[in-house]
């Protein structure tokens, strides 16, 4: 995707992100995405990412703009320690004014000197007083981030916390780690899903996935599950989760 965000219009990903739900696109679309537009949002910066909670509970970097920030957020994960890891266990907005001369985790400034990274802003995704993940800038220069660009990156990371919060929740279409097995399974589940609902109530697809979305959110469930329940039945289920009847 060669697109990019205009820096005072962040509310059109969100219009786009929200096009993508229940599609064909993945969780790591979505916060490619995100990535993409912190980087297009934030002056100065060169690249970005996004990390998230795994389903096991890891931390992994599951969105990034290039190969310099996903190989600066590996190194993260491998020395145990940096700043986007710190902002998400700190609950804070963390800036590195530059990586050579900060001493905050020394492991991690070592390892990335050789990487055309100078300066980095990290913030907490927080969404309902949880943390989700950490959003986080590059840039090649020393001293490139301001209370403003803090302010840019706290500001798009709101929503986008509730945006991943909700792709937590939900489960769809498969979270970082699963198979591409089981991936492209759960997709077929839920577009077959979305066409018995389509056929039967004589819907499109956008009123299908908000269906299911409603009987997931009511039952508590995963869109998944939702999905495997009406292809079992072989009919839909109202929005309040109990299957159709007909009068014959």
């Amino acid at each position: 995707m060669t697109t990019e965000t205009p820096r005072d219009e962040p509310s059109l990903v969100f219009a786009r992100v929200n096009g993508m739900l229940l599609s064909e696109e993945t969780v790591e679309d979505v916060v490619g995405l995100l990535a993409r537009a912190a980087k297009n949002i934030v002056p100065r910066a060169i690249g970005a990412g996004v990390s998230v909670i795994s389903s096991a509970g890891r931390r992994v970097s599951a969105g990034s703009t290039d190969s310099v920030v996903r190989e600066a957020d590996d190194l993260q994960y491998s020395t145990g320690e940096g700043p986007c890891l710190s902002a998400w266990a700190s609950q804070v907005t963390v800036n590195v004014n530059d990586v050579r001369s900060d001493r905050r985790w020394p492991d991690w400034s070592a390892a990335v000197v050789g990487l055309p990274v100078r300066s980095v802003l990290s913030t907490p995704l927080e969404h309902r007083a949880t943390i989700v993940g950490a959003m986080k800038v590059y840039s090649s220069a020393e001293q490139a981030f301001t209370l403003e660009s803090a302010r840019l990156l706290t500001m798009f990371a709101g929503p986008a916390a509730a945006l991943l919060a909700q792709l937590q929740t939900s489960d769809f279409p498969v979270r970082r780690g699963g198979s591409i097995t089981d991936a492209m399974r759960q997709r077929d589940m839920i577009n077959i899903a979305k066409g018995i609902l389509m056929n039967q109530r004589g819907i499109d697809k956008n009123a299908a996935a908000s269906s299911l979305i409603q009987v997931a959110r009511s039952e508590g469930v995963t869109v998944r599950e939702t999905a495997e329940r009406i292809i079992a039945a072989g009919r839909p289920q109202d929005d309040s989760g109990n299957r159709s009847t007909s009068n014959t």
